[in-house]
Protein backbone atom coordinates (compact mmCIF):
# COMPACT_ATOMS: atom_id res chain seq x y z
CA UNK A 1 0.00 0.00 0.00
CA UNK A 2 1.61 3.20 -0.76
CA UNK A 3 2.04 5.74 1.83
CA UNK A 4 -0.22 8.50 -0.68
CA UNK A 5 -2.76 5.42 -0.06
CA UNK A 6 -2.10 5.25 3.47
CA UNK A 7 -2.74 9.45 4.00
CA UNK A 8 -5.71 8.89 1.87
CA UNK A 9 -7.54 6.20 4.23
CA UNK A 10 -6.17 8.00 6.94
CA UNK A 11 -8.82 10.68 6.09
CA UNK A 12 -12.00 8.63 4.87
CA UNK A 13 -11.61 5.79 7.49
CA UNK A 14 -14.13 4.69 9.86
CA UNK A 15 -13.54 3.16 13.14
CA UNK A 16 -15.42 0.48 14.55
CA UNK A 17 -17.34 -0.03 17.55
CA UNK A 18 -17.32 -2.65 20.34
CA UNK A 19 -19.21 -4.40 23.40
CA UNK A 20 -21.42 -2.06 25.43
CA UNK A 21 -22.71 -2.23 28.71
CA UNK A 22 -26.89 -1.67 27.97
CA UNK A 23 -26.68 0.67 30.82
CA UNK A 24 -23.89 2.99 28.52
CA UNK A 25 -25.51 2.38 25.21
CA UNK A 26 -27.17 5.77 25.35
CA UNK A 27 -26.33 9.24 23.38
CA UNK A 28 -25.41 10.52 27.47
CA UNK A 29 -23.23 8.30 27.70
CA UNK A 30 -21.22 8.33 24.52
CA UNK A 31 -21.77 12.57 24.00
CA UNK A 32 -20.40 12.02 27.86
CA UNK A 33 -17.77 9.79 27.65
CA UNK A 34 -18.49 7.82 30.99
CA UNK A 35 -19.22 4.61 31.69
CA UNK A 36 -20.26 4.80 35.26
CA UNK A 37 -23.71 2.96 35.96
CA UNK A 38 -25.28 3.00 39.05
CA UNK A 39 -25.54 0.05 41.01
CA UNK A 40 -28.77 -1.03 42.29
CA UNK A 41 -27.84 -1.83 45.79
CA UNK A 42 -27.74 2.08 46.86
CA UNK A 43 -28.33 3.57 43.20
CA UNK A 44 -25.11 5.79 43.33
CA UNK A 45 -22.59 5.66 40.13
CA UNK A 46 -20.70 2.36 40.61
CA UNK A 47 -21.51 1.51 44.42
CA UNK A 48 -19.30 4.42 45.37
CA UNK A 49 -22.30 5.40 48.59
CA UNK A 50 -21.69 1.97 49.36
CA UNK A 51 -17.54 1.51 49.02
CA UNK A 52 -17.71 -0.44 45.90
CA UNK A 53 -16.17 1.88 43.70
CA UNK A 54 -16.05 5.29 42.05
CA UNK A 55 -16.05 6.11 38.86
CA UNK A 56 -12.66 7.52 37.74
CA UNK A 57 -10.67 8.54 34.32
CA UNK A 58 -9.04 5.46 32.19
CA UNK A 59 -5.24 5.39 32.81
CA UNK A 60 -4.24 3.78 29.22
CA UNK A 61 -0.80 2.49 28.98
CA UNK A 62 2.22 4.30 27.05
CA UNK A 63 4.20 1.55 26.55
CA UNK A 64 5.26 1.17 23.02
CA UNK A 65 3.73 -1.12 20.39
CA UNK A 66 4.89 -3.83 17.75
CA UNK A 67 5.69 -2.70 13.90
CA UNK A 68 2.42 -4.80 12.86
CA UNK A 69 0.35 -2.28 13.11
CA UNK A 70 1.41 1.05 11.25
CA UNK A 71 -1.43 3.36 11.93
CA UNK A 72 -3.05 5.16 14.47
CA UNK A 73 -6.24 6.50 15.43
CA UNK A 74 -8.21 4.28 12.33
CA UNK A 75 -10.00 1.53 14.47
CA UNK A 76 -11.93 2.25 17.40
CA UNK A 77 -10.18 -0.69 19.32
CA UNK A 78 -6.83 1.11 19.36
CA UNK A 79 -6.34 2.60 23.32
CA UNK A 80 -9.40 0.54 24.26
CA UNK A 81 -11.75 2.22 25.28
CA UNK A 82 -10.65 5.77 24.95
CA UNK A 83 -12.83 6.41 21.53
CA UNK A 84 -16.30 5.75 23.15
CA UNK A 85 -15.55 6.59 27.38
CA UNK A 86 -12.57 7.94 29.11
CA UNK A 87 -14.13 7.64 32.33
CA UNK A 88 -15.18 3.93 33.71
CA UNK A 89 -16.47 2.50 37.16
CA UNK A 90 -12.78 1.70 39.36
CA UNK A 91 -14.01 -1.36 41.41
CA UNK A 92 -12.28 -1.57 44.65
CA UNK A 93 -11.55 -4.59 47.35
CA UNK A 94 -12.69 -7.60 45.50
CA UNK A 95 -16.03 -6.21 43.77
CA UNK A 96 -16.31 -5.97 39.85
CA UNK A 97 -18.29 -5.24 37.07
CA UNK A 98 -19.54 -2.16 34.81
CA UNK A 99 -20.91 -0.69 38.09
CA UNK A 100 -18.99 -2.91 40.96
CA UNK A 101 -22.14 -4.82 41.78
CA UNK A 102 -20.42 -8.37 41.19
CA UNK A 103 -17.07 -10.16 43.10
CA UNK A 104 -13.83 -10.42 41.49
CA UNK A 105 -13.30 -14.13 39.84
CA UNK A 106 -12.74 -16.52 43.44
CA UNK A 107 -14.95 -14.56 45.60
CA UNK A 108 -18.47 -14.63 46.70
CA UNK A 109 -20.80 -13.50 49.47
CA UNK A 110 -22.81 -10.13 50.00
CA UNK A 111 -19.53 -8.41 50.33
CA UNK A 112 -17.51 -10.45 48.11
CA UNK A 113 -15.58 -11.92 51.06
CA UNK A 114 -15.96 -15.34 50.81
CA UNK A 115 -13.05 -17.32 48.66
CA UNK A 116 -14.47 -19.99 46.06
CA UNK A 117 -12.60 -22.56 44.55
CA UNK A 118 -14.60 -24.55 41.33
CA UNK A 119 -13.49 -27.58 39.17
CA UNK A 120 -13.65 -27.46 35.89
CA UNK A 121 -14.14 -31.34 34.87
CA UNK A 122 -13.24 -33.54 31.80
CA UNK A 123 -17.02 -33.85 29.73
CA UNK A 124 -16.57 -37.57 30.02
CA UNK A 125 -16.26 -37.81 33.75
CA UNK A 126 -19.73 -36.46 34.13
CA UNK A 127 -22.57 -38.19 35.20
CA UNK A 128 -25.53 -38.69 32.42
CA UNK A 129 -27.20 -36.13 34.08
CA UNK A 130 -24.52 -33.64 34.51
CA UNK A 131 -24.06 -33.75 30.65
CA UNK A 132 -27.14 -33.11 30.27
CA UNK A 133 -27.82 -30.18 32.11
CA UNK A 134 -24.53 -28.77 30.83
CA UNK A 135 -26.18 -29.17 27.31
CA UNK A 136 -29.40 -27.79 28.34
CA UNK A 137 -27.35 -25.09 29.48
CA UNK A 138 -25.79 -24.36 26.60
CA UNK A 139 -29.15 -24.03 24.58
CA UNK A 140 -30.89 -21.85 27.02
CA UNK A 141 -28.13 -19.61 26.75
CA UNK A 142 -28.71 -19.84 22.95
CA UNK A 143 -32.07 -18.97 23.44
CA UNK A 144 -31.76 -15.83 26.33
CA UNK A 145 -31.32 -12.45 25.42
CA UNK A 146 -28.38 -10.52 27.57
CA UNK A 147 -30.00 -8.16 30.34
CA UNK A 148 -26.56 -6.53 30.40
CA UNK A 149 -25.20 -6.16 27.27
CA UNK A 150 -25.69 -5.10 23.94
CA UNK A 151 -24.00 -4.71 20.31
CA UNK A 152 -22.76 -2.24 18.02
CA UNK A 153 -24.31 -2.25 15.19
CA UNK A 154 -22.71 1.04 13.80
CA UNK A 155 -19.01 2.06 13.67
CA UNK A 156 -18.75 5.24 15.87
CA UNK A 157 -18.78 7.39 12.80
CA UNK A 158 -21.83 5.96 11.75
CA UNK A 159 -22.79 6.76 15.17
CA UNK A 160 -22.50 10.69 14.16
CA UNK A 161 -19.75 10.75 17.50
CA UNK A 162 -21.89 9.20 20.23
CA UNK A 163 -25.10 11.28 18.95
CA UNK A 164 -27.05 8.16 16.57
CA UNK A 165 -26.86 5.52 19.24
CA UNK A 166 -26.39 2.27 16.97
CA UNK A 167 -26.76 -0.96 19.11
CA UNK A 168 -29.17 -4.09 19.36
CA UNK A 169 -29.85 -6.58 21.88
CA UNK A 170 -28.61 -10.30 21.64
CA UNK A 171 -28.94 -13.70 23.11
CA UNK A 172 -26.20 -14.88 25.90
CA UNK A 173 -24.31 -17.74 23.56
CA UNK A 174 -24.48 -14.98 20.79
CA UNK A 175 -22.77 -12.18 22.72
CA UNK A 176 -19.74 -14.13 23.37
CA UNK A 177 -19.44 -15.13 19.30
CA UNK A 178 -19.71 -11.66 18.67
CA UNK A 179 -17.09 -10.74 21.23
CA UNK A 180 -14.36 -12.99 19.56
CA UNK A 181 -15.56 -12.14 16.06
CA UNK A 182 -14.91 -8.26 17.30
CA UNK A 183 -11.63 -8.82 18.68
CA UNK A 184 -9.98 -11.07 15.76
CA UNK A 185 -11.65 -8.91 13.19
CA UNK A 186 -10.06 -6.44 10.44
CA UNK A 187 -9.55 -3.12 10.87
CA UNK A 188 -12.21 -0.78 8.13
CA UNK A 189 -9.46 1.73 6.16
CA UNK A 190 -12.46 3.08 3.77
CA UNK A 191 -13.85 2.17 0.37
CA UNK A 192 -13.15 -1.49 -0.01
CA UNK A 193 -9.98 -1.58 2.21
CA UNK A 194 -9.27 -3.55 5.06
CA UNK A 195 -5.85 -3.89 7.26
CA UNK A 196 -5.90 -7.93 7.99
CA UNK A 197 -2.19 -8.13 9.99
CA UNK A 198 -4.42 -6.81 12.93
CA UNK A 199 -5.85 -9.55 16.17
CA UNK A 200 -6.67 -8.71 19.39
CA UNK A 201 -7.15 -11.95 20.56
CA UNK A 202 -4.41 -14.11 18.51
CA UNK A 203 -0.68 -14.22 17.46
CA UNK A 204 0.15 -12.41 20.27
CA UNK A 205 1.04 -12.39 24.05
CA UNK A 206 -2.40 -11.80 24.94
CA UNK A 207 -3.79 -15.10 23.48
CA UNK A 208 -3.94 -17.42 26.51
CA UNK A 209 -5.19 -13.86 28.85
CA UNK A 210 -7.52 -12.71 26.65
CA UNK A 211 -9.54 -16.39 26.05
CA UNK A 212 -8.71 -17.30 29.95
CA UNK A 213 -11.31 -14.02 30.48
CA UNK A 214 -13.37 -15.19 27.45
CA UNK A 215 -14.24 -18.15 29.38
CA UNK A 216 -14.69 -17.09 33.15
CA UNK A 217 -16.95 -14.21 32.01
CA UNK A 218 -19.13 -17.16 29.47
CA UNK A 219 -18.76 -19.30 32.56
CA UNK A 220 -20.30 -16.68 34.77
CA UNK A 221 -23.23 -15.29 32.26
CA UNK A 222 -24.39 -19.50 32.61
CA UNK A 223 -24.13 -19.05 36.83
CA UNK A 224 -26.68 -16.03 36.39
CA UNK A 225 -29.02 -17.06 33.79
CA UNK A 226 -29.12 -20.68 35.75
CA UNK A 227 -29.05 -19.72 38.92
CA UNK A 228 -26.36 -22.90 39.19
CA UNK A 229 -23.30 -20.62 41.43
CA UNK A 230 -21.36 -23.92 41.08
CA UNK A 231 -21.54 -24.33 37.41
CA UNK A 232 -18.03 -24.56 35.62
CA UNK A 233 -17.30 -25.44 31.76
CA UNK A 234 -15.96 -28.29 31.22
CA UNK A 235 -13.31 -29.63 28.92
CA UNK A 236 -12.62 -32.03 26.12
CA UNK A 237 -8.69 -33.73 26.34
CA UNK A 238 -8.02 -34.01 22.81
CA UNK A 239 -4.35 -35.70 23.11
CA UNK A 240 -4.16 -38.63 21.36
CA UNK A 241 -7.12 -38.49 20.16
CA UNK A 242 -7.95 -40.62 17.09
CA UNK A 243 -11.26 -38.66 16.22
CA UNK A 244 -13.99 -36.03 17.46
CA UNK A 245 -14.86 -38.21 20.21
CA UNK A 246 -17.06 -35.63 21.78
CA UNK A 247 -19.22 -35.31 17.63
CA UNK A 248 -21.59 -37.69 18.75
CA UNK A 249 -25.50 -36.91 19.40
CA UNK A 250 -24.75 -37.81 23.21
CA UNK A 251 -23.03 -35.02 23.30
CA UNK A 252 -22.02 -31.83 20.76
CA UNK A 253 -23.83 -33.12 17.88
CA UNK A 254 -22.79 -36.02 15.34
CA UNK A 255 -22.65 -35.96 11.61
CA UNK A 256 -25.66 -35.57 9.47
CA UNK A 257 -26.74 -38.98 7.79
CA UNK A 258 -26.64 -37.42 4.23
CA UNK A 259 -24.86 -34.38 4.45
CA UNK A 260 -21.07 -34.74 6.09
CA UNK A 261 -20.45 -30.74 6.48
CA UNK A 262 -24.33 -30.60 9.15
CA UNK A 263 -24.72 -31.89 12.23
CA UNK A 264 -27.35 -34.53 12.91
CA UNK A 265 -30.53 -33.58 13.02
CA UNK A 266 -31.11 -35.51 16.63
CA UNK A 267 -29.11 -32.89 18.24
CA UNK A 268 -30.62 -29.89 18.98
CA UNK A 269 -27.26 -28.11 17.76
CA UNK A 270 -28.45 -28.59 14.36
CA UNK A 271 -31.15 -25.58 14.65
CA UNK A 272 -28.49 -23.46 15.76
CA UNK A 273 -27.71 -20.80 13.67
CA UNK A 274 -24.11 -19.26 13.38
CA UNK A 275 -23.22 -15.27 13.01
CA UNK A 276 -20.51 -13.30 12.15
CA UNK A 277 -19.06 -16.10 9.67
CA UNK A 278 -19.13 -13.45 6.45
CA UNK A 279 -15.83 -11.61 7.11
CA UNK A 280 -15.11 -10.40 3.38
CA UNK A 281 -18.79 -9.57 2.63
CA UNK A 282 -18.74 -6.64 6.00
CA UNK A 283 -14.56 -5.85 4.69
CA UNK A 284 -16.63 -4.73 1.61
CA UNK A 285 -19.55 -3.20 2.74
CA UNK A 286 -17.22 -1.60 5.47
CA UNK A 287 -19.99 -2.89 8.15
CA UNK A 288 -19.89 -4.79 11.37
CA UNK A 289 -21.21 -8.08 11.90
CA UNK A 290 -24.94 -7.38 13.05
CA UNK A 291 -25.78 -10.50 14.83
CA UNK A 292 -27.71 -11.62 11.36
CA UNK A 293 -28.66 -15.41 11.34
CA UNK A 294 -26.29 -16.89 8.58
CA UNK A 295 -26.99 -20.40 8.21
CA UNK A 296 -26.33 -23.54 10.46
CA UNK A 297 -23.36 -24.78 12.15
CA UNK A 298 -20.89 -26.20 9.60
CA UNK A 299 -18.77 -28.88 10.87
CA UNK A 300 -16.90 -31.82 9.07
CA UNK A 301 -13.97 -33.10 11.53
CA UNK A 302 -11.19 -35.21 9.81
CA UNK A 303 -11.88 -34.24 6.46
CA UNK A 304 -9.51 -31.56 6.47
CA UNK A 305 -6.36 -30.93 4.06
CA UNK A 306 -4.38 -33.16 5.73
CA UNK A 307 -1.07 -31.54 4.65
CA UNK A 308 -1.60 -28.76 7.09
CA UNK A 309 -2.92 -30.86 9.54
CA UNK A 310 -2.69 -35.06 9.45
CA UNK A 311 -4.11 -35.54 12.83
CA UNK A 312 -5.14 -34.33 16.68
CA UNK A 313 -2.12 -32.93 18.99
CA UNK A 314 -0.41 -35.88 20.51
CA UNK A 315 0.82 -36.33 24.62
CA UNK A 316 4.26 -35.92 23.58
CA UNK A 317 3.58 -32.85 21.41
CA UNK A 318 2.37 -30.92 24.46
CA UNK A 319 4.61 -32.03 26.50
CA UNK A 320 7.32 -30.60 24.84
CA UNK A 321 5.65 -27.25 24.83
CA UNK A 322 5.07 -27.33 28.04
CA UNK A 323 8.87 -27.74 29.06
CA UNK A 324 9.42 -24.12 26.66
CA UNK A 325 10.85 -21.91 29.32
CA UNK A 326 10.33 -19.05 27.81
CA UNK A 327 6.74 -17.06 27.54
CA UNK A 328 7.26 -15.14 24.39
CA UNK A 329 9.98 -14.50 22.29
CA UNK A 330 11.39 -12.15 19.20
CA UNK A 331 9.15 -10.07 17.40
CA UNK A 332 6.14 -11.74 19.80
CA UNK A 333 3.21 -12.66 16.61
CA UNK A 334 3.22 -15.56 15.03
CA UNK A 335 6.66 -16.03 13.52
CA UNK A 336 7.79 -15.99 17.00
CA UNK A 337 10.67 -19.01 17.89
CA UNK A 338 11.01 -21.30 21.22
CA UNK A 339 7.90 -19.37 22.74
CA UNK A 340 5.66 -21.15 24.76
CA UNK A 341 2.09 -19.25 23.67
CA UNK A 342 3.14 -19.38 20.17
CA UNK A 343 3.53 -23.17 20.03
CA UNK A 344 0.35 -23.66 22.35
CA UNK A 345 -1.46 -21.75 19.80
CA UNK A 346 -0.15 -23.41 17.22
CA UNK A 347 1.90 -21.21 14.78
CA UNK A 348 5.15 -23.20 15.82
CA UNK A 349 5.70 -26.86 15.37
CA UNK A 350 4.91 -28.66 18.50
CA UNK A 351 8.50 -30.96 18.16
CA UNK A 352 10.71 -27.59 17.51
CA UNK A 353 8.92 -24.81 18.48
CA UNK A 354 10.27 -23.25 15.21
CA UNK A 355 7.51 -21.22 13.54
CA UNK A 356 5.95 -22.66 10.59
CA UNK A 357 2.93 -21.11 9.45
CA UNK A 358 1.75 -23.65 6.80
CA UNK A 359 1.26 -26.21 9.42
CA UNK A 360 -1.17 -25.89 12.75
CA UNK A 361 -0.22 -27.31 15.30
CA UNK A 362 -1.62 -27.83 19.23
CA UNK A 363 -4.65 -25.27 19.17
CA UNK A 364 -4.91 -24.21 15.65
CA UNK A 365 -5.13 -28.10 14.64
CA UNK A 366 -7.85 -28.99 16.63
CA UNK A 367 -9.88 -25.80 14.70
CA UNK A 368 -8.57 -26.89 11.06
CA UNK A 369 -9.52 -30.44 12.20
CA UNK A 370 -13.32 -29.83 12.76
CA UNK A 371 -13.25 -28.57 9.55
CA UNK A 372 -15.94 -26.38 9.16
CA UNK A 373 -17.48 -23.03 11.60
CA UNK A 374 -14.70 -23.69 13.25
CA UNK A 375 -12.06 -23.21 11.35
CA UNK A 376 -12.65 -19.88 11.05
CA UNK A 377 -11.39 -17.36 13.09
CA UNK A 378 -13.70 -14.85 13.61
CA UNK A 379 -16.92 -17.06 13.44
CA UNK A 380 -15.20 -20.39 15.50
CA UNK A 381 -16.96 -19.45 18.44
CA UNK A 382 -20.13 -20.85 16.82
CA UNK A 383 -19.62 -24.03 17.87
CA UNK A 384 -20.08 -25.32 20.95
CA UNK A 385 -17.10 -27.53 20.78
CA UNK A 386 -14.98 -24.25 20.96
CA UNK A 387 -15.82 -23.66 24.64
CA UNK A 388 -14.13 -27.67 25.73
CA UNK A 389 -11.64 -26.69 23.28
CA UNK A 390 -10.68 -23.41 24.63
CA UNK A 391 -11.10 -24.59 28.26
CA UNK A 392 -8.74 -27.75 27.66
CA UNK A 393 -5.89 -25.05 26.25
CA UNK A 394 -6.60 -23.34 29.14
CA UNK A 395 -5.60 -26.13 31.15
CA UNK A 396 -2.23 -26.54 29.63
CA UNK A 397 -1.36 -22.93 29.97
CA UNK A 398 -2.10 -23.33 34.10
CA UNK A 399 0.35 -26.48 33.70
CA UNK A 400 3.12 -24.00 32.33
CA UNK A 401 1.97 -21.39 34.86
CA UNK A 402 2.56 -23.51 37.68
CA UNK A 403 5.56 -25.67 36.60
CA UNK A 404 7.85 -22.43 35.85
CA UNK A 405 5.86 -20.34 38.10
CA UNK A 406 6.81 -17.07 36.17
CA UNK A 407 6.86 -13.79 37.88
CA UNK A 408 4.74 -11.01 36.22
CA UNK A 409 7.35 -9.60 34.05
CA UNK A 410 7.95 -12.77 32.31
CA UNK A 411 4.39 -11.09 29.78
CA UNK A 412 5.93 -8.48 27.66
CA UNK A 413 5.05 -5.15 28.81
CA UNK A 414 6.01 -3.25 25.35
CA UNK A 415 6.63 -3.63 22.05
CA UNK A 416 4.19 -6.60 21.67
CA UNK A 417 1.39 -6.56 18.44
CA UNK A 418 -1.15 -3.75 19.35
CA UNK A 419 -3.59 -4.29 22.13
CA UNK A 420 -1.16 -7.29 23.91
CA UNK A 421 1.51 -5.39 26.12
CA UNK A 422 1.19 -6.20 29.74
CA UNK A 423 -0.98 -2.62 30.67
CA UNK A 424 -3.43 -2.91 27.93
CA UNK A 425 -6.35 -3.72 28.59
CA UNK A 426 -8.34 -5.97 26.82
CA UNK A 427 -10.28 -5.51 23.27
CA UNK A 428 -13.85 -5.31 23.91
CA UNK A 429 -14.54 -6.13 27.56
CA UNK A 430 -16.20 -3.63 29.94
CA UNK A 431 -15.54 -3.68 32.86
CA UNK A 432 -11.87 -3.22 31.77
CA UNK A 433 -9.45 -5.96 32.20
CA UNK A 434 -5.21 -5.59 32.19
CA UNK A 435 -3.79 -8.65 29.79
CA UNK A 436 -1.22 -8.75 32.89
CA UNK A 437 -3.97 -9.25 35.38
CA UNK A 438 -4.64 -12.81 34.00
CA UNK A 439 -0.89 -13.96 33.73
CA UNK A 440 -1.33 -16.00 37.07
CA UNK A 441 -2.59 -19.59 38.40
CA UNK A 442 -6.19 -20.17 38.08
CA UNK A 443 -6.48 -20.77 41.77
CA UNK A 444 -6.21 -17.16 42.31
CA UNK A 445 -9.12 -16.26 40.12
CA UNK A 446 -11.02 -19.08 41.66
CA UNK A 447 -11.41 -22.65 39.64
CA UNK A 448 -9.26 -25.34 38.96
CA UNK A 449 -8.94 -28.82 36.27
CA UNK A 450 -9.65 -31.75 37.89
CA UNK A 451 -6.74 -33.80 36.71
CA UNK A 452 -4.29 -31.58 37.95
CA UNK A 453 -5.76 -31.99 41.02
CA UNK A 454 -3.43 -35.15 42.41
CA UNK A 455 -2.75 -33.93 46.12
CA UNK A 456 0.73 -35.44 46.46
CA UNK A 457 2.12 -34.69 43.23
CA UNK A 458 1.10 -31.14 43.09
CA UNK A 459 2.38 -30.39 47.22
CA UNK A 460 5.56 -32.00 46.01
CA UNK A 461 5.90 -30.14 43.13
CA UNK A 462 4.89 -26.89 44.61
CA UNK A 463 7.97 -27.86 47.31
CA UNK A 464 10.23 -28.10 44.58
CA UNK A 465 9.68 -26.24 41.79
CA UNK A 466 10.35 -22.80 43.79
CA UNK A 467 13.92 -23.97 44.59
CA UNK A 468 14.76 -25.11 40.72
CA UNK A 469 13.73 -22.14 39.57
CA UNK A 470 15.21 -20.17 41.92
CA UNK A 471 18.91 -22.70 41.19
CA UNK A 472 18.13 -22.03 37.45
CA UNK A 473 17.77 -18.42 37.61
CA UNK A 474 21.32 -18.29 39.92
CA UNK A 475 23.25 -21.06 38.47
CA UNK A 476 25.78 -19.25 36.88
CA UNK A 477 26.24 -17.00 39.62
CA UNK A 478 27.30 -20.24 41.39
CA UNK A 479 29.40 -21.68 38.62
CA UNK A 480 31.42 -18.18 38.61
CA UNK A 481 31.93 -18.36 42.21
CA UNK A 482 33.04 -22.04 42.39
CA UNK A 483 35.67 -20.66 39.43
CA UNK A 484 37.03 -17.91 41.19
CA UNK A 485 37.22 -19.23 44.27
CA UNK A 486 38.91 -22.54 42.62
CA UNK A 487 41.39 -19.69 41.31
CA UNK A 488 42.19 -17.69 44.78
CA UNK A 489 42.39 -21.47 46.73
CA UNK A 490 45.06 -22.26 43.91
CA UNK A 491 46.99 -18.90 44.62
CA UNK A 492 47.05 -19.03 48.34
CA UNK A 493 47.96 -22.90 48.12
CA UNK A 494 50.77 -21.78 46.46
CA UNK A 495 52.30 -19.08 47.87
CA UNK A 496 51.35 -21.17 51.70
CA UNK A 497 53.53 -23.88 50.04
CA UNK A 498 56.56 -21.43 48.74
CA UNK A 499 56.76 -20.02 52.20
CA UNK A 500 57.13 -22.77 53.85
CA UNK A 501 59.65 -24.16 51.52
CA UNK A 502 61.70 -21.04 52.09
CA UNK A 503 61.52 -21.35 55.67
CA UNK A 504 62.06 -25.26 55.75
CA UNK A 505 64.94 -24.21 53.67
CA UNK A 506 66.05 -28.00 52.05
CA UNK A 507 64.20 -30.36 54.18
CA UNK A 508 63.64 -33.69 51.79
CA UNK A 509 60.57 -34.58 53.36
CA UNK A 510 57.46 -31.79 52.52
CA UNK A 511 54.15 -32.00 53.80
CA UNK A 512 51.24 -30.87 51.17
CA UNK A 513 48.60 -29.28 52.98
CA UNK A 514 46.00 -30.70 50.33
CA UNK A 515 45.79 -33.87 49.37
CA UNK A 516 45.55 -34.72 45.59
CA UNK A 517 42.10 -35.76 45.25
CA UNK A 518 40.55 -32.75 46.41
CA UNK A 519 39.41 -31.23 43.02
CA UNK A 520 37.41 -27.49 43.41
CA UNK A 521 37.18 -27.46 39.76
CA UNK A 522 34.53 -30.61 38.83
CA UNK A 523 31.07 -28.62 38.82
CA UNK A 524 28.49 -28.84 36.01
CA UNK A 525 25.45 -27.32 34.71
CA UNK A 526 22.36 -27.41 32.14
CA UNK A 527 -5.15 -17.30 12.66
CA UNK A 528 -5.42 -17.44 10.80
CA UNK A 529 -5.87 -20.87 11.56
Amino acid sequence: MSLFAVGFLLVILQPSAGQFPRACANTQSLLKKECCPPWDGDGSPCGELSGRGFCQNILLSQAPLGPQFPFSGVDDREDWPSVFYNRTCKCEGNFMGFNCGECKFGFSGLNCTERQLRTRRNIFQLTTSEKDKFLAYLNLAKNTPNQDYVIATGTYTQMNNGSNPMFRSINVYDLFVWVHYYASRDTLLGGSNVWRDIDFAHEAPGFLPWHRVFLLLWEREIQKITGDENFTIPYWDWRDAEDCVVCTDEYMGGRHPTNPNLLSPASFFSSWQVICTRSEEYNSQQALCNATSEGPILRNPGNNDKSRTPRLPSSAEVEFCLSLPQYESGPMDKMANYSFRNTLEGFADPRTAISNISQSGLHNALHIYMNGSMSQVQGSANDPVFVLHHAFVDSIFEQWLRRHRPMLEVYPAANAPIGHNRENYMVPFIPLYRNGEFFKSSRELGYDYEYLQNPAQNSFEEFLVPYLEQARQIWAWLVGAAVIGGIVTALLTGLILACQKKRRGTRSEIQPLLTESEDYNNISYQSNF
